[in-house]
Order: C-alpha cells, then sequence, then structure tokens
C-alpha cells in the first residue's frame, strides 16, 4: 500500500531545486538518494519540510522558522554543489544500470565493476552498523554510455557454456565402450569373442 506524505498545512514553498540528469543518472532511486543524503544534513525542524516530487527537491517554511531560513539555505546550497559526484550506492547502480545483486557482487569480485571506497552506516532498526561498496558516478555513467553490460552478460554466458562443455567433456557416460588398444588385443592370442570381451572389459576399466 502507497503511502502519501503528510503536508504541514502552514507552511508554504519558499524554493526549489531540479536535480539535473547528470545528478540522478536518469534513476528516480538516485535522485532520492541524493534527497535522504541532503535532508540528513538539515536541522531536525526542517526535515519534514524537505520534499522531493519529480525530481525536484522543495522546501516549506512553517511559521516561527524565518530565522533559520538563511542558515538552511547555506546547507542546501553547500550539499549542492558538485552533488554529481555523489557516490553511487548499490540499490542505486542497480537501477542505473538495471542489473541484479547477483551480477553486482560478480563483476564487483573480479574488477569489471570498480568500487570506489566502502561507507558504512547504521540503518533504523538494526544494532550493528553495515558497510558496503559505493561508486563513482563517472565509472557508472561510462558503464552505461559504453553498454558495458550488455557485453558482460555475454562474456558471462560465453564463460558458463564453456565451463558446461568441459565438465562434461571430464565426465565419462556410463555405459560407451571405449576401444581396447589393438596392440592388447593381438598380444593375446585370442579369437575373435575372447577379443571382444577383452575390448569391452578395458573400456569398463577406464
Amino acid at each position: 500500500m502507497s503511502t502519501r506524505r503528510k503536508i504541514n498545512a502552514t507552511a508554504k514553498l519558499i524554493g526549489e531545486w531540479p536535480l539535473t540528469p547528470a545528478a540522478t543518472l536518469g534513476s528516480s532511486v538516485r535522485a532520492r538518494g541524493i534527497f535522504l543524503e541532503i535532508r540528513a544534513r538539515l536541522p531536525t525542524d526542517f526535515r519534514k519540510l524537505f520534499h522531493i516530487e519529480s525530481r525536484v527537491l522543495t522546501l516549506g517554511l512553517s511559521e516561527g522558522a524565518e530565522n533559520n531560513v538563511q542558515v538552511v539555505f547555506g546547507i542546501l546550497s553547500k550539499a549542492l554543489q558538485n552533488i554529481e559526484d555523489l557516490p553511487v550506492i548499490p540499490r542505486e547502480i542497480e537501477d542505473i544500470l538495471t542489473i541484479s545483486t547477483a551480477e553486482r557482487h560478480r563483476w564487483l569480485k573480479d574488477g569489471r565493476l570498480q568500487s570506489a571506497g566502502t561507507k558504512t552506516v547504521k540503518l533504523r532498526g538494526r544494532a550493528r552498523n553495515i558497510t558496503f561498496h559505493v561508486f563513482d558516478p563517472q565509472h557508472v555513467e561510462d558503464v552505461l554510455d559504453r553498454d558495458l553490460v550488455t557485453v558482460w552478460r555475454e562474456q558471462d554466458a560465453a564463460t558458463a557454456a564453456d565451463n558446461r562443455r568441459r565438465a562434461a567433456g571430464a565426465s565419462p557416460i556410463p555405459g560407451i565402450l571405449v576401444s581396447a588398444p589393438a596392440a592388447m588385443i593381438r598380444s593375446s592370442g585370442c579369437d575373435s569373442a575372447v577379443r571382444l570381451s577383452a575390448a569391452r572389459k578395458y573400456a569398463f576399466m577406464r
């Protein structure tokens, strides 16, 4: 069930800041991540007045908070500087590149996705902190522009097929007869029936 944000009826809109495609990388998940990052820096009284709709950040003003407006504007102005460089977190890169969590882990492990470091946060309702890798927005944009996800998936498919062929070739199939060396059979001096028996015995001994 979707939830609608509560609107302070006494608050009036005092500012709007559209997020550029360079900042969001075309992702609504990334846009919300930026919103949450900036909201965490605001004074507590203003966090409930700060919202995002259609990738536009908005700030309201309630009665009695006029004295803090300039302070909040200063925080917002600083937070929005170079917002395009804000590291991309896991759920954002999965949405931007349209990849699965398994693909992110695999490509990060083998170096195709390049980590820009780690970030540690404490989630609400959890006793312990969690640490995860973050990614440089320029690297993510490069992967997107060059359609490397398609290339990597083709590479993974080829590798999986090769591994299956190798596994099939390394495992003998029960019941398949392999001819015994001719010299072994000739040296036995046996008739054809005995030679056939010897060949079968040799095949199942291999």
